[in-house]
């Protein structure tokens, strides 16, 4: 019998057990529009977005003008919500800055419109993802440099272990730059990263570029180096202070305004374009490992959009890289926690036990570490899966009887509630990328939410 192509094989398989039966190729990946209610942001380019626990946050942008509003998006639920933006703390109208997640909050930085007054402020933003609001806080400078960024736009943002790396951008009346800023997110303290010991100079002035992090490394890729679009790779090693220039023969044409995340041991790079009017729609993967391209193929029928100065998300285990620096610890420094550690919500109450002979007596019952072991073999006969790694000393046994009594949670316990039931889903999500807006842009339509799946390969 003839051996199938593999078009064929894809064709087939799509046909008689649908998309996701295709997936198990090896190149295809599947690409689906995901249509919007009306509730929810306008199409939109040059914003910022993030993914954090299941939801996507998109931040401002311009559709015909300046955009000032703040989303988020649940995964889980399919479903836009508009959030605060016009508290004193928030940021005003913003476009071409970054926005990344670290330990609860949202860093937002640069994308000012250029005027008189920004050159003497430092364009950060703080949110709150927990308490859902904006909190001041502008940074400090670190000995002896004594200095802070000032604004740009189309800059590169990315954390590696608790510091926020800022790359380049468009700074006003100067043109691209190759300022290379760190923000240690412990201590909210700006240092001016200096070059490398061996004297390699970098990437040079930079923007309209991308970068992941990726361990204790920063990949930065293209973008524009003045009025002239770039292919080039850069890795920045954080523990050695060192750049290294990357082998990049067969990989994406010349791009700006594309978008790129970390996905398992590699880098996918989406969209893009050598000019303004030129958008693309290919997929590409470089491997940190084998330090080499690919461009992965789309499922047959499955087209992606031409898009530029779009963001992109990675939701799923596979897109949670791990950007820990080996031997740092940050010695429980607080940052904005101000010292204190954030409550932990116990919503078990122990009910009174009249029998004891006291109103508010709690049963407890203390047991040596023998009885514990055979407490945890007569669980094991029981079916239970109890681990004793780690024990020591003696065991605490409370019986909580307050399921027994009436107890009626308040709104704002069962909003909770809700708000951990979708946390608890967004763990078990598959992976998926996002392309979130970018042009071309549709005027009074919500915005262009494209998905992607893709297996490993």
């Amino acid at each position: 019998m003839q051996q199938e192509t593999s078009q064929t094989t894809s064709r087939r398989l799509t046909s008689q057990n649908g998309p996701v039966a295709a997936m198990s190729l090896r190149s295809p990946c599947l690409w689906t529009r995901l249509p919007q209610s009306s509730r929810s942001p306008c199409d939109r380019y040059k914003h910022a977005c993030c993914s954090h626990e299941g939801s996507v946050y998109v931040l401002g942008g311009r559709d015909n003008s300046g955009l000032r509003d703040f989303w988020r998006y649940s995964v889980v639920c399919n479903d836009w919500t508009e959030l605060n933006c016009t508290s004193e703390a928030a940021p005003e109208e913003l476009e071409e800055h970054s926005m990344v997640a670290h330990e609860g909050f949202l860093y937002v930085f640069g994308g000012l419109l250029d005027s008189a007054y920004t050159k003497w402020r430092c364009p950060l933003w703080v949110f709150d993802i927990s308490k859902q609001k904006w909190v001041h806080c502008q940074g400090k400078t670190s000995p002896p440099q004594g200095q802070m960024p000032s604004n740009r736009k189309a800059h590169s943002a990315v954390v590696v272990g608790c510091v926020m790396l800022v790359y380049g951008g468009f700074v006003d009346m100067k043109g691209s730059s190759q300022d290379f800023w760190s923000l240690d997110l412990d201590t909210m303290a700006w240092s001016l990263l200096i070059g490398s010991p061996q004297g390699s100079l970098g990437p040079g002035p930079r923007h309209s570029h991308s970068a992941v992090a990726n361990h204790s490394c920063m990949y930065l890729f293209g973008g524009l180096k003045g009025l002239r679009e770039q292919r080039d790779l850069w890795k920045w090693n954080s523990i050695s202070h060192t750049w290294s220039s990357l082998k990049n023969k067969s990989g994406p044409s010349r791009l700006m305004g594309h978008s790129a995340v970390s996905y398992n041991d590699s880098m996918l790079v989406f969209g893009g374009g050598e000019s303004q009017s030129s958008p693309k729609n290919a997929l590409w993967r470089y491997s940190f490992s084998t330090q080499s391209w690919g461009q992965l193929a789309t499922l047959l029928g499955s087209n992606p959009p031409d898009k530029i100065h779009h963001c992109c998300a990675g939701l799923g285990p596979s897109y949670k890289s791990d950007t820990s620096i080996p031997g740092y610890s940050s010695d429980l420094q607080p940052g904005l926690l101000g010292g204190k550690l954030r409550p932990f919500k116990n919503r078990c109450f122990p009910a009174p036990l009249t029998f004891l002979g006291s109103e508010g007596a709690i049963e407890l019952e203390t047991f040596s570490v023998d009885r514990c072991y055979a407490s945890q073999r007569l669980a094991q006969s029981s079916n239970l899966d109890h681990s004793t790694e780690g024990r020591a000393g003696s065991c605490l046994l409370f019986e909580n009887k307050a399921f027994r009594t009436q107890w009626s949670p308040t709104e704002e316990e069962l909003l909770e509630e809700e708000d951990e039931e979708d946390e608890d889903m967004a763990q078990h999500l598959p992976d998926l990328l996002l392309v979130l807006g970018g042009r071309p842009c549709t005027r009074h339509s919500p915005i262009s939410v494209w998905q992607m799946t893709l297996t490993d390969c």
